[in-house]
């Protein structure tokens, strides 16, 4: 992704991208942020249209998946739930559900 100028600085997801079941996604925790939003909405966003996420749209990550694998996650023990990761199709139609500005113009600017 591109970095953009204004408002939304995307220059640190590529670090936040990471691969899981051979998928490259961005767990809710950093949709959220790039969105503008709580991961709370994030998750209760897909708990209010679980029509709109079809399979493909997001990975239930795994995790003792992310512990083993992943630096960043090591303080995941304590996450509440279990964490999704969102592919490219799920940012997308998370975005048109997400009523944040934030979330319209990542959505563009991807």
């Amino acid at each position: 992704m591109k970095k953009q100028t204004g408002a939304i600085d995307f220059s640190g997801i590529e670090k936040a991208i990471i691969s899981i079941k051979g998928q490259s996604v961005l767990i809710d925790s950093d949709v959220a942020k790039i969105y503008g939003v709580e991961t709370r909405e994030v998750n209760q966003a897909i708990k209010n249209n679980p029509d709109k996420f079809p399979a493909g749209y997001i990975i239930e990550a795994d995790k003792n998946e992310l512990i083993k694998n992943i630096d960043k996650f090591k303080n995941i023990r304590n996450y509440p739930g279990t964490p999704k990761a969102f592919t490219e199709k799920g940012l997308y139609m998370l975005a048109t559900i997400l009523r944040s500005p934030q979330a319209t113009a990542a959505t563009i600017a991807i």
